[in-house]
């Protein structure tokens, strides 16, 4: 009897393991995000477009926040610490941006226009320095993050790897950093259509003509094409992907 019931009990824990869905690891791996380290240049999903802005905050920052909360869009910010002005001196938006669900990203601490050669320790010392600031402003880690000048060489995607950055390019350049007009930079837009996977844009909060009038227009061309507009990492499917806790990161208060 007591074997009987040994070779029961035995065979009654089989089947329930047998019942019992076995976990999908590729489930998991989704939900993990894109992978660090590695360009990504479009979203990953069609229907979407997501506005992603460079070079702020800055004196237009507030206004186009407000502008994207009234059509219900996000943004995506890649922020600096000093290029245009210290990031302090705009803490009232940042915090608008971060409160409104818009995301906030890295555009590096300084924006050196030697990126792409910097060593190791450098890069490292640029990302981090904006994670204090950040850390400070909205209490996050951010995990995204945008090269300035789109640097993606040297030790630049090993080291941004090794930091945990989903590392974000563009698939449409607006070109207003090259003195297109805004109807110029429309017209970037049209031949990039809205078929397919959703655009990332490369377009700098820095530019009146940028925040006054393109995003307006791409407000009104994403609605007549059914686009939605969300932020990058809800284009990658990525949603809840665009923080870490901020623990153990020393909090800076000034640049």
């Amino acid at each position: 009897m007591r074997v009987s019931t040994i070779l029961a009990s035995a065979l009654l824990l089989v089947v329930e393991a047998v019942a019992k869905p076995i976990p999908n690891p590729i489930h998991y791996i989704r939900q993990a995000g894109p992978s660090a380290g590695i360009v990504i240049n479009k979203c990953s999903r069609p229907g979407v477009l997501a506005l992603a802005f460079d070079d702020g905050p800055y004196t237009y920052t507030r206004q186009l926040i407000d502008t994207l909360d009234k059509a219900g869009a996000k943004g995506t910010f890649f922020w600096t610490g000093t290029l245009y002005g210290c990031i302090f001196n705009q803490a009232a938006a940042v915090k608008a941006a971060f409160a409104s669900g818009h995301q906030v990203a890295s555009h590096t601490w300084s924006h050196p226009q030697n990126f792409g050669s910097m060593s190791t320790n450098d890069l490292t010392n640029q990302m981090n320095k904006l994670e204090q600031a950040y850390a400070s402003l909205i209490g996050v880690k951010t995990t995204y993050m945008r090269p300035p000048y789109l640097a993606t060489g040297g030790n630049v995607l090993p080291t941004l790897r090794n930091l945990g950055y989903r590392v974000i390019t563009d698939d449409v350049d607006s070109n207003d950093w090259n003195g297109y007009s805004v109807s110029q930079s429309q017209q970037q837009f049209t031949r990039a259509g809205a078929g397919g996977n959703g655009h990332i844009p490369l377009m700098h909060e820095t530019y009146a003509t940028t925040v006054q009038q393109l995003v307006p227009w791409l407000i009104n061309w994403a609605k007549t094409n059914n686009l939605q507009l969300v932020t990058v990492a809800d284009c990658l499917g990525d949603p809840n992907g665009a923080y870490k806790n901020a623990t153990g990161i020393q909090p800076i208060n000034s640049c």
